[in-house]
């Protein structure tokens, strides 16, 4: 048992909502959307005070592992362990198998700390005393969520209404409402009696699971065997897909907090945004003097109140005002910021149409454990791309059938390794992949390297890809 409190960060959701820099595959909060870190690294930056916190559990899905696990190192924070959701059940299954596998390692009574990993929060004294009440009313039972002080009638949030003060800064849960019209949203919050439900929990193991086995025993008996047939790869704790499966996809709202007799709310004025559209960046971001928030390569002019960033082109806006810009590699949006919830019906479009349904789904730039790539340009029979491999890292020993590679590095030190020889590349040198040869690509140095890879062939697919061996484990 301990007197820390074990974070726990649900970083699983695939959203597509800051379209088109969010995708299927490259989700929010593993975007640098406000300063230098992503959200998820901000998240671990918040609960990085050893006295207070153990080493973080991360809540994932296969598909962003080594996102996890590269961004985590990236700031030199030891995590207690990625869970692997073998596949999506909701929040409820999910925050069962952490609290299983904490009160396992930690004991029962450890709290737990649950926190979204793609949320904007600031860490003031409202933060501190919000969660300091959280923790009061945590260790005499009660399961805790933060309620924060509306600003505005929003419609993508739910709303939770205080009931009687148990203790200092901790009221009953009188009631949960889901995501109101305007209309209705406007009436809670004018009887000063309704907050934001931010989604952060904070109880103990024991609490939650004894409130999952009474509202939602359905949940606790597959999670339970799923993490009792769980098993370890490296730092990844992948929970039995079968046993997982049998549990309901439900919340914890549904799930328990609007069951239980034991919920409570802190509510605080915590500068918070679940940065769920366009509009609520541009509301956090640093506006200048008519009101823009801008990033990358941008150039604004006569243009108020609006949104710009790009990735990659330069992008130039005139005459506009109130409007979002958002430049991705491959596809821009531009939209009304009062507009912006309604990104995900256009997103919709796009995925229904085959010739613009990729632009939903996949990033140009994919990271992967070793690093990454970025595809810029596609042709017949021939694809270009920008190969980025992080210090000391390698791609697995690879084959492919049906096509030969180019390398040509541009930036570090390269180790080639092409069937029985090893090569060594400096900048502005090349080689040569033949078709069907065995080769590996490798970052010896201590700089990030970066290539320019063209690749020939009848078939240019990831999937013709034949691993032979592989540090991160997926031969």
């Amino acid at each position: 048992m301990t007197g820390k409190i074990v974070p726990v960060i649900m970083a699983g959701g695939k959203g597509t909502r800051l379209w088109p820099l969010s995708r299927a595959t490259a989700a929010k909060q593993f975007l640098t959307l406000i300063g230098d870190e992503t959200l998820f690294q901000s998240t671990l930056s918040r609960v990085a005070d050893k006295t207070v916190y153990e080493a973080p559990l991360v809540v994932t899905n296969e598909d962003f592992r080594f996102l996890v696990a590269e961004q985590a190192r990236a700031k030199d924070m030891a995590l207690s362990g990625i869970v692997l959701e073998p596949l999506a059940r909701n929040t409820a299954p999910a925050l069962a198998a952490a609290a299983r596998i904490v009160a396992d390692r930690f004991g029962e009574d450890t709290m737990l700390f649950v926190l979204p990993s793609d949320h904007a929060i600031t860490m003031d004294d409202n933060y501190q005393a919000a969660t300091s009440a959280a923790l009061r009313a945590a260790a005499k039972g009660e399961l805790v969520t933060f309620g924060i002080t509306p600003l505005e009638p929003a419609t993508g949030y739910g709303y939770i209404e205080l009931g009687g003060q148990l203790e200092k800064g901790a009221y009953a849960v009188g009631r949960f409402v889901e995501k109101p019209n305007a209309e209705t949203a406007q009436a809670l919050i004018d009887t000063g009696n309704y907050y934001w439900n931010s989604g952060m929990f904070l109880f103990s193991a024991a609490a939650i699971i004894a409130e999952l086995e009474l509202y939602s025993p359905d949940v606790v008996t597959a999670v339970d065997r799923a993490v009792a047939e769980a098993t370890l790869d490296a730092d990844f704790i992948r929970l039995d897909r079968d046993a997982f499966a049998q549990a309901p996809s439900i919340s914890i709202d549904y799930a328990v907090m609007e069951k239980t007799a034991n919920a409570a709310v802190v509510p605080s004025s915590i500068q918070w945004s679940d940065l769920g559209s366009w509009d609520a960046v541009w509301k956090i971001g640093e506006v200048d003097g008519d009101g823009n928030v801008v990033q990358g390569n941008v150039t604004v002019r006569n243009t108020t109140n609006s949104l710009v960033i790009s990735r990659n082109a330069h992008m130039a806006v005139q005459g506009m005002d109130g409007v979002a810009v958002i430049a991705s590699e491959d596809a821009v949006l531009v939209g009304r910021l009062d507009n912006a919830q309604d990104v995900g019906n256009l997103v919709k479009l796009l995925a229904a149409d085959r010739k613009t349904a990729s632009l939903t789904e996949t990033h140009p730039t994919s990271l992967r454990p070793w690093g990454g790539y970025t595809s810029i340009l596609n042709g017949d029979r021939f694809q270009v791309k920008r190969l980025f491999v992080h210090p000391a890292k390698k791609l697995s020993l690879q084959k492919h059938h049906h096509r030969a590679e180019h390398w040509i590095c541009v930036k570090g030190t390269a180790e080639v390794t092409i069937g029985d020889q090893v090569t060594i590349l400096h900048e502005n040198q090349s080689i040569y992949i033949p078709q069907g040869a065995v080769h590996r690509l490798g970052n010896p140095g201590k700089i990030l390297l970066e290539m320019i890879e063209i690749q020939t062939g009848s078939y240019l697919g990831e999937d013709d890809i034949v691993r032979l061996v592989d540090e991160f484990g997926r031969t």
